[in-house]
């Protein structure tokens, strides 16, 4: 899996959810890992590195912005929520 599927998952979760609001890279890492698997035990954890360069690749862009507890995070660091950016 390449970082290009986390990457729409990350846009495509944040489209469906109110502005404003954020998701855990944990979400993301799930979902794209039930979509691949339809084993239930597959281990979204395994998915986390590519969901982080997605994130990153993301930034870069300025598609998303990254924050901890109402702070803003740049670059990602520990862990973060991921929100649309405000030109959204």
């Amino acid at each position: 899996m390449k970082a290009d599927v986390a990457s729409a998952a990350i846009m495509a979760m944040l489209a469906d959810r109110d502005p404003g609001a954020t998701i855990c890279p944990s979400e993301v890492a799930r979902k794209i890992t039930a979509e691949a698997s339809a084993d239930d035990a597959a281990d979204w954890r395994t998915m986390m590195p590519i969901v982080h360069a997605a994130v990153d690749h993301l930034l870069d862009q300025e598609n998303i912005s990254l924050s901890w507890k109402g702070r803003a995070l740049k670059p990602r660091s520990g862990p973060y929520r991921i929100a649309r950016t405000d030109a959204d």
